[in-house]
């Protein structure tokens, strides 16, 4: 080799390596808009719009930072997610949004460790989704006389899927008839969700000892871009 090309194969290398480090990019929680104004997040991710999996992450905001405390494997609806302000009744899709997390219930007690308010499922234990029922969209323990059986989940017959799970607020608080009941963040089953996110069992544990109802943990489902992007919550 020429020692002109030496000379240009050296600074070649310096320049290259010359360059600051790419800083990593702030996490998550960081990015988005709104996170519920607690301390804890729970964030459930989908590639895009028609995924069936993705990721579930748990989050705690420490020292002003959101710091990955833990994540698992996620499954959501059959016919992937949908915007939580137009989905509708019987769609088997997951809605986006940021959610509140009312209450914990489960077939099984709760997790030694379990700070979150737990009700366990009896065998009069239903979550109604009848639309011309008083009860819609609410635990209904015996099943509300108005609130048809056909149109309702008897709790207890959901098995492993509710040996553990959490209440998310889509359409709790103000229910609007035709939008849907009874999402959950539960136990995996074999595929696929009516609507819900769900997770493996031993995920779903330490969600629940993990969730502090003082800190106000709020559940942010979503894609990772478009217009269901978590960051554009």
């Amino acid at each position: 080799m020429r020692p002109g090309a030496v000379a240009l194969a050296v600074c070649s290398l310096v320049v290259l390596g010359a360059g600051p480090p790419v800083p990593a990019p702030p996490p998550l929680p960081a990015r988005m808009a709104d996170t519920g104004g607690g301390t804890q997040l729970i964030t459930a991710v989908a590639p895009r719009r028609s995924s069936t999996t993705g990721t579930v992450t748990w989050w705690d905001r420490t020292g002003g930072r959101w710091v990955r405390t833990g994540s698992a494997p996620a499954r959501f609806g059959a016919n992937g997610l949908a915007p939580g302000a137009s989905r509708e009744q019987g769609t088997n899709t997951t809605p986006t949004g940021l959610y509140g997390l009312p209450y914990a219930f489960g077939i099984e007690a709760a997790p030694r460790g379990t700070a979150y308010p737990y009700r366990r499922v009896h065998r009069d234990s239903w979550w109604c989704q009848d639309n011309d029922s008083r009860s819609y969209n609410r635990w209904s323990e015996p099943r509300a006389a108005d609130c048809r059986a056909a149109e309702s989940e008897h709790l207890i017959t959901y098995g492993e899927r509710y040996a553990h799970a959490l209440v998310i607020g889509f359409n709790y608080e103000r229910p609007v008839r035709g939008r849907g009941a009874g999402i959950f963040l539960h136990v995996n089953g074999r595929g696929a969700t009516a609507g819900c996110v769900s997770v493996p069992k031993d995920a779903m544990r330490r969600i629940l000892t993990w969730a502090d109802p003082a800190r106000r943990p709020h559940i942010a489902v979503g894609t990772e871009n478009g217009s269901t992007a978590l960051t554009r919550l």
